[in-house]
């Protein structure tokens, strides 16, 4: 049994820099000229427009790419953890065997069926160049020779067991062990509590994780400076950021 089990969101790395997906200045609220970030964050667009998609991809993630971790990641180090953040701040940390279910902006993995399972590989990002201050098509250039997309009939499209593919979980993807979700399940369903910071709840693993704890009648601990309020009679909320959380509990443990 695991006798608590963290899952966190975009609040927690807020403190570090950077925005959470649905505030004012969110990743989900701001898209490209012609797209919202639901129709861009998508394995269509990647498939039929890989140069616009890695240019908003590399703007709105990578640009974060060394942003440090805050409190409230290193208090989780030693923690079970599945988050749904892809910044890798937790490994960052030193959280060593933490879920990052919705993939992590360092790593990339070759562009495969979705189904096919695989292991993540480092980004290298700094393979990019931006000491000229490059202009976005020539970012385009960079970015589809860096994810090996060439260019075929006056189009580039990605090529299976080619080119190469964010880590990261996109709008019409599924959740599959590429992003270790059988093993999130198993966790949700030995924890002894489950202590939700900083998250919305808009998103699948948390409506997974809720549907288990409820089934199997698991405590729940919500932190948020606004918590969502749930319809369970074994939930306490805690009106407070991550980082006052982390600082109440190294107080009384």
């Amino acid at each position: 049994m695991i006798d608590e089990l963290y899952i966190t969101g975009a609040g927690v790395s807020a403190s570090s820099g950077i925005p959470t997906f649905r505030g004012n200045d969110g990743f989900w609220t701001v898209g490209s000229i012609n797209y919202t970030p639901q129709e861009m964050a998508t394995r269509s667009m990647y498939e039929n427009n890989p140069a616009d998609f890695l240019l908003w991809y590399f703007k709105r993630f990578a640009s974060y790419r060394n942003v440090k971790p805050n409190l409230a990641h290193y208090w989780l180090a030693d923690k079970k953890l599945i988050t749904q953040n892809i910044d890798g701040l937790d490994g960052k940390a030193g959280n060593k065997d933490y879920i990052s279910i919705h993939g992590r902006l360092d790593k990339v993995v070759c562009y495969r069926n979705e189904m096919e399972e695989q292991v993540p590989f480092d980004a290298n990002w700094n393979e990019i160049d931006l000491s000229s201050d490059p202009n976005d098509e020539i970012l385009k250039k960079q970015l589809l020779k860096k994810f090996k997309i060439k260019s075929e009939s006056d189009c580039f499209i990605p090529k299976i067991g080619v080119s190469l593919k964010p880590y990261v979980l996109l709008f019409d993807e599924i959740y599959t062990d590429l992003y270790r979700i059988s093993e999130a399940e198993n966790w949700i369903t030995n924890a002894k509590k489950i202590i939700f910071i900083g998250t919305s709840f808009s998103v699948n693993i948390t409506s997974i994780a809720l549907r288990i704890a409820i089934s199997r009648g698991i405590d729940v601990d919500i932190v948020d400076p606004n918590p969502i309020k749930i319809n369970y009679d074994k939930v306490s909320y805690f009106n407070m950021d991550a980082d006052e959380y982390c600082k109440l509990r190294n107080r009384y443990n």
